[in-house]
């Protein structure tokens, strides 16, 4: 059974960073996209960054990010310890939300497997 296991999440002040981390188990996640996404209070879950894990030990494929978080936000993975990481720099009040992280497996059409989630909060 896939589990998904957020950390990283906390209080930081704008302008910091935070790295979020979310380890994967369960499968081999050959060709499965993986996302984070995130929920502030009083708004829908909103997507914020994917790629497409490799079958084998090359580059993370077709890494997407939504705009508001393009050129600040930055998905990694290990491979080794089947870990994806969100990095997270220049956060604002408006980063602030419950962060997600998302699997979705080949040949899937919807994020099937999730996380459950990881705090951030931004004080101004």
């Amino acid at each position: 059974q896939v589990q998904l296991v957020e950390s990283g999440g906390g209080l930081v002040q704008a302008g910091g960073s935070l790295r979020l981390s979310c380890a994967a188990s369960g499968r081999a996640f050959s060709n499965t996209n993986m996302a984070w996404f995130r929920q502030a209070p009083g708004k829908e879950r909103e997507f914020v960054a994917a790629f497409t894990w490799p079958s084998g030990t090359g580059p993370s494929g077709n890494p997407e990010y939504t705009d508001s978080v393009k050129g600040r936000f930055t998905i990694s993975r290990d491979s080794a310890k089947n870990t994806v990481f969100l990095q997270m720099n220049s956060l604002t009040p408006e980063d602030a939300a419950i962060y997600y992280c998302a699997a979705r497996l080949p040949g899937r059409i919807k994020f099937d497997y999730w996380g459950q989630g990881t705090q951030v909060t931004v004080s101004s």
